[in-house]
């Protein structure tokens, strides 16, 4: 037979439940207002950041703003695309560097090469350009290790998900441009190989049969002397283009500039 005490005792206590009730309200209520100190927070660095880029206009004065506020999350995220896309840059232009043999960075007298000189050109020439080809693939896998390296950075500042998710937005413009730019660099140095090797290809062609006059070739044949030149002429181009390319980079790199001034604006 049961009790009237055995019944009390028998069902859940309520003062639990109900400490747990206070205990959860209370930790939605912390939770609450986390958010809302981690978020007025964020709103007290976008304010400062945008008063410290006030009356900046340029990269040397952009990166010296960025170095000026070390505590303020924003500005060290636009310091980290800063410095990613510097460090990018490097890389890439170091990939391209190793991808041609060390021979051709040596100045090449055609007028005085050898039969066996022009060979061994020829074949450096020829691993250049197929390097450079490949070359590309291996800048894109770059680009998406680097742009997995800097989502983890950027999460680790601890700023707000949604600022991130702009931040990597800007990132994957910034890239974009990287890889347009970097293509298109590397097809002019494949052009400029390529015609320096068609000009070395008619030389070992016509070699013993054509003359040097103060520094210019003499050909038996017309449409030989019309050959090399036109490899002349299309070295030159590849030439201005690479030097050509070098100035867009300038403006490239002013366009990311403004891009991130409105970032931090935004």
């Amino acid at each position: 037979m049961v009790t009237t005490w055995d019944r009390k005792e028998s069902k859940p206590g309520r003062l639990p439940l109900i400490l747990l009730g206070v205990f959860a309200a209370t930790g939605f209520v912390a939770l609450l207002f986390v958010g809302d100190l981690a978020r007025y927070q964020e709103a007290a660095m976008v304010g400062e950041s945008k008063a410290a880029l006030r009356d900046v206009n340029d990269l040397q004065q952009f990166d010296q703003a960025l170095k000026q506020y070390p505590a303020n999350r924003i500005l060290k995220l636009v310091a980290l695309a800063r410095e990613e896309a510097a460090s990018l840059d490097a890389a890439m232009r170091k990939l391209a560097e190793d991808a041609e043999p060390a021979s051709l960075t040596k100045p090449v007298n055609l007028a005085a090469a050898g039969r066996s000189d022009l060979d061994a050109l020829r074949r450096d020439l020829k691993t250049a350009e197929s390097n450079v080809a490949a070359v590309k693939s291996r800048s894109e896998a770059l680009i998406k290790t680097r742009r997995d390296e800097l989502e983890k950075s950027a999460r680790a500042l601890g700023v707000e998900s949604a600022t991130v998710a702009r931040f990597m937005a800007a990132v994957d413009e910034q890239h974009a441009e990287i890889a347009a730019f970097a293509a298109k660099a590397l097809s002019a140095r494949a052009e400029y190989l390529g015609a320096w090797e068609k000009s070395a290809a008619v030389l070992v062609r016509e070699f013993g049969s054509y003359k040097v006059t103060n520094g210019q070739f003499i050909f038996r044949l017309q449409p030989m002397a019309d050959s090399y030149n036109a490899a002349s002429v299309a070295m030159a181009a590849a030439t201005k283009r690479i030097a050509d390319l070098e100035e867009e980079l300038g403006a490239l790199q002013q366009a990311q500039f403004r891009r991130w001034k409105s970032f931090v604006g935004s």
